[in-house]
């Protein structure tokens, strides 16, 4: 598949990001609070961690994205909950400013539409591949 680049891509992006906020938590929340107040009482190191995590399991899933479509599945999810996470958990806190808006968007929300359109393209190959399977055992 030509999508295990963009794969990669995503979970390097995601890891990258992640550990922004699992080492540089306080200055990266303040950065994002546009220096408005403090914020050191934020979950940023668990955030990070589940960021990590995420990313780890979408950088693997670019090694056998139709084998391991559940894995792509499991990203889309943890951005989602990444989302949820960041407007429910940090936005009321850090306020809605461009750099909040600009994570959010960049960050969490922009990945799912390519991380959707490749799991819906390997369900598709990989149900190709079973069809195939299945006619070449007919025959």
């Amino acid at each position: 598949m030509h999508f295990r680049g963009l794969l990669l891509l995503a979970g390097m992006y995601t890891i990258a990001w992640s550990a922004f906020y699992k080492w540089f938590g306080t200055q990266l929340i303040q950065w994002l609070a546009m220096g408005s107040a403090d914020l050191s009482d934020l979950p940023a190191s668990y955030f990070g961690t589940f960021g990590i995590v995420v990313g780890l399991v979408i950088f693997v899933s670019a090694f056998y994205p139709v084998s391991w479509v559940w894995l792509i599945l499991a990203g889309i999810t943890g951005k989602i909950i990444s989302a949820i996470w960041f407007t429910l958990g940090f936005a009321p806190d850090l306020g809605w400013n461009k750099r909040s808006i600009f994570h959010l968007i960049f960050n969490e929300l922009i990945w799912l539409i390519p991380l959707i359109l490749i799991f819906l393209r390997s369900l598709q190959v990989k149900n190709y591949l079973n069809e195939t399977e299945r006619a070449d055992e007919k025959n």
